[in-house]
């Protein structure tokens, strides 16, 4: 492909392509093309996912590596990225001491590709949009279809907007909407996602009894942390030696948006963390950064290419603080000067100096392709009120949300894999009825405290303390 289709003597890149056949002997024509989260995931490492969930049953499923990703060429990872977001859990989350170290090693990363010659303002969704038609073009397919997890979505929807041609279906699982994205929408999805769970655990009898207001324990956390952060050590599974592990305000709310992954625990650690016992959040914490499995998985070039062409020079610095202040109006301000998982951003993309995309890159997808619409109930990354947002102008959106699932619903839910199974077979009237039979997930239950144990434990300013 070239590198930047605006400029008549941009160099040439590659992009890895991989086919998986179907798993029938006589396939469907139309196969499905694989657009992968991130921004900056690879999809040749999400194609496991997406033939444990049966997607390859009657068609074949294809997997292209976005630009800059692990299997393209050139490969816009950074590790000094990745070893500093393992090196933050030590650190003040949202500290300016913690900033300084994060822009500059975002701005190593940027000088070092640069500095190899590559065009960073062509990593974005109009290039990328334009490699998947020119895929399909090809491979000489005359109609394929189109399945887009995360950020993938954000994509599948500029893609079916600016090339609609060939395209007979688009799943969309976990709807990030090019029109809304920011940290405004950031806030507004951990808020959606977090409410989820807190409600499935206070309709739950025992799961309430044992963890009464939830939801008012989470908030004065947040707040408590921001003020006194606390510090302990552990072993996250995997670590060759014990790991010191900073919780405050903004480290508690990063960890929550995650950790709807893991519901059922989520009650137990928020309760033992509010009577002094932060080591199995503070894991979960280090282990999601530290892990060496994540080094070099994520396009760094491709994610800043969005997030700083596309996202922060559209929203202002004010319209993302009133975003957070509307939903967490309790917060601190410092926690909410950071939306979850887009940490110092704006600051990043000082960093990065991109152009703006054409604002165009902003507008609404309207469309008649039929769409489903797929969302999770406990999804706290990309918020379920996404879907009938985009459906607004999409007349053949089908839009579910699949009760007590986090983001990406498609990666474990039998119920989600059946419905984007019976959408492509009928694109405009999928088989939902899985839905009728979900159930809550069952909540840990910790043994009750006796009455001179835990419950005299409170958390205490820079370390953890036992009964006062």
């Amino acid at each position: 492909m070239p590198e930047n289709r605006a400029k008549a003597n941009s160099r040439r890149i590659t992009l890895g392509v991989a086919i998986v056949p179907a798993a029938v002997g006589n396939p469907k024509r139309d196969p499905i093309v694989w657009l992968a989260g991130g921004p900056g995931d690879d999809a040749v490492g999400e194609a496991k996912m997406a033939i444990d969930g049966g997607l390859n049953r009657d068609r074949d499923v294809i997997f292209m590596s976005q630009r800059g990703t692990y299997s393209a060429d050139p490969v816009l990872t950074c590790r000094t990225i990745d070893e500093f977001n393992a090196r933050v859990v030590g650190l003040v989350y949202d500290a300016r001491t913690t900033e300084r170290r994060h822009v500059a090693a975002t701005r190593s990363c940027r000088d070092r590709l640069a500095d190899r010659g590559v065009d960073l303002a062509a990593y974005n969704d109009i290039e990328s949009a334009a490699d998947y038609a020119d895929l399909r073009r090809t491979l000489n397919i005359p109609h394929w279809n189109v399945y887009g997890i995360s950020y993938g979505t954000h994509l599948a929807l500029v893609y079916m907007r600016d090339h609609p041609e060939g395209i007979r279906s688009v799943g969309i699982d976990g709807i990030l909407p090019p029109s809304r994205a920011g940290s405004a929408l950031a806030w507004s999805s951990a808020k959606q996602g977090f409410d989820g769970l807190f409600k499935a655990c206070a309709e739950q009898p025992a799961c309430n009894r044992r963890y009464p207001n939830l939801s008012a324990t989470f908030d004065r956390l947040v707040r408590d942390l921001e003020s006194k952060p606390v510090t302990t050590t552990v072993t996250p599974p995997g670590s060759p030696k014990p790991v010191k592990v900073v919780l405050d305000g903004g480290a508690l709310v990063n960890w929550m948006t995650s950790a709807t992954h893991v519901a059922p625990s989520v009650p137990r650690s928020i309760d033992e963390l509010a009577h002094g016992k932060p080591q199995r959040i503070a894991e979960q914490w280090a282990s999601g950064r530290i892990n060496p499995q994540i080094f070099g998985r994520i396009s760094h070039g491709l994610a800043y290419g969005v997030f700083c062409s596309q996202w922060v020079p559209y929203e202002t610095e004010a319209e993302a603080a009133r975003g957070g202040q509307a939903t967490f109006p309790t917060f601190p301000r410092s926690v909410l000067a950071q939306a979850p998982q887009l940490t110092f951003l704006r600051s990043d993309c000082e960093a990065w100096r991109v152009p703006a995309a054409p604002r165009p890159v902003r507008d609404v997808t309207r469309s008649d392709i039929p769409t489903l619409a797929l969302s999770g109930g406990f999804d706290s990354q990309t918020g379920a009120d996404n879907g009938p947002y985009v459906a607004r102008t999409l007349p053949r959106a089908t839009v579910v949300t699949v009760p007590y699932e986090p983001h990406v619903v498609f990666a474990k839910s039998k119920c989600a894999q059946s419905i984007a199974l019976s959408f492509f077979d009928t694109p405009t009237s999928p088989n939902t009825g899985c839905l009728k039979d979900l159930k809550p997930p069952k909540f840990e239950i910790a043994p009750a405290r006796e009455s001179m144990g835990l419950a005299a434990w409170r958390v205490q300013p820079g370390r953890v303390t036992g009964r006062s």
